[in-house]
């Protein structure tokens, strides 16, 4: 099984080796992204299970992706993180996202790095609308098209090209 198409199809056929393929290349890109949101590690955990719970529910109706099971699975965490926060009655802020920096980071990491980081860190959280955090998010962190991008919010390419742009004046403006 070599792409989302084959493990799609052998998914909706109940093959237990690809639904573990599927979970083994998606669950941790997906926790991160929901820790990136906010959500504490055990809450995104759980947010993913669910995700994948869902999946399985969509592919048993005959539903679910047909073809971009990576920007479908992310549109899913999405929801779900909104979901919850609905639920909860609070934001989703962006506190989490030391996660981004690698885990290759030298202990070195030179002192006018480590502020530059910190002054982006803040400006998005600061400066942007959850629109134009969750464009930012998805675009440079997680290295979406503007199409996937597009796809998982729910909007027009030209509108995501419109939040992206605005996000990034006011980013520039804040540093």
């Amino acid at each position: 099984m070599e792409n989302d198409l084959e493990l799609l199809n052998a998914a909706r056929a109940k093959d237990k080796e690809a639904l573990e393929k599927i979970f083994e290349l998606y669950s941790s890109a997906l926790i991160k992204y929901a820790v990136r949101w906010g959500c504490d590690p055990v809450s995104a955990d759980q947010i993913v299970g669910d995700v994948f719970v869902k999946l399985m529910e969509q592919l048993n109706l005959g539903k679910g992706p047909e073809t971009n099971l990576r920007s479908y699975l992310y549109q899913m965490t999405y929801h779900q993180i909104i979901d919850q926060g609905r639920a909860s009655h609070k934001s989703a802020p962006l506190e989490a996202a030391d996660g981004v920096r690698q885990e290759e980071d030298s202990p070195a990491l030179q002192l006018e790095n480590k502020m530059m980081f910190d002054l982006i860190l803040k400006a998005i959280e600061d400066q942007l609308t959850d629109d134009q955090r969750q464009v930012i998010l998805l675009r440079f962190i997680e290295q979406f098209s503007l199409q996937e991008t597009a796809g998982i919010m729910g909007k027009k390419v030209n509108h995501v090209k419109v939040i992206q742009n605005r996000a990034i004046v006011k980013l520039r403006k804040a540093l």
